[in-house]
């Protein structure tokens, strides 16, 4: 994508990007340099700088009676959309809390291909409960191990444990389940042979559940109250009727 596309994607819409931009490029200029630069008019190039500077995209200086304008370091874009991002996040809960759901219809999402099922695994990293499931590695088949490992070092960095119903194959032994504590996960293993799963179920969030089948490709987020309670419900009978990991 173009830069400008992106910058307006983050705030800078209209032709803010573009005097930010030829504030960025001119460095210390002046009203008129910066609005031929841009393409738009002096006075309106002036209420843009402005609006800028109120945002602290753009700082001001002088020289002599001339004033002049400068475009803020980019760095400062990136560490104003953290600061917002950690805000939001103080208050996420709170919003989550108090957002009425009550009588909703379940709202259903549909996502196909590998970009899809990446999509649909992203969503469960987005709250801080924890995560329920019932675990398959034909996802790891289908979009490789090298996302996998990606997928799990974000959710370790976001300090989301894990508790999974999961196949006792080869591949999770070695990679996942011998490794439990240190991927903060809990697990209780299921024969593989008998219980062959090929769709992995999450349940996550405050009501939702994802399915995911790498086969297919095709992955399912449905949000729901009573759908995510029962989900809940019939993970756990599952998991206090089977034994303790004893995976090494």
């Amino acid at each position: 994508m173009e830069i400008k596309t992106i910058l307006e994607q983050l705030g800078l819409e209209g032709k803010k990007a573009d005097v930010y931009l030829a504030a960025l490029e001119l460095g210390s200029s002046s009203v008129i340099e910066i609005s031929k630069k841009a393409g738009i008019k002096r006075t309106t190039c002036y209420d843009i700088l402005m609006d800028l500077e109120k945002e602290g995209l753009i700082s001001e200086t002088s020289k002599g009676k001339k004033r002049l304008f400068v475009g803020e370091d980019p760095e400062k874009i990136q560490r104003n959309l953290k600061n917002k991002e950690r805000l939001f996040a103080e208050i996420l809960p709170q919003l989550q809390s108090i957002h009425n759901v009550r009588g909703a219809k379940p709202k259903i999402r549909f996502y196909e291909g590998k970009e899809g099922l990446k999509e649909v695994y992203e969503d469960t990293l987005k709250y801080k409960t924890e995560i329920l499931g019932f675990a398959s590695d034909d996802i790891m088949k289908v979009l490789g191990m090298d996302w996998a490992m990606e997928y799990l070092a974000k959710r370790k960095k976001n300090g989301i444990w894990a508790k999974g119903i999961v196949p006792g194959t080869e591949i999770l032994k070695e990679k996942f389940i011998s490794k439990d504590l240190e991927q903060l996960r809990i697990t209780k293993v299921i024969d593989h042979k008998k219980y062959p799963f090929s769709i992995e179920i999450n349940i996550y969030g405050h009501q939702k559940v994802a399915l995911m089948s790498a086969k297919e490709e095709i992955g399912l987020i449905i949000e729901g109250e009573e759908i995510h309670k029962t989900m809940k419900l019939i993970f756990q009978l599952i998991w206090d009727l089977l034994p303790e990991n004893k995976v090494k």
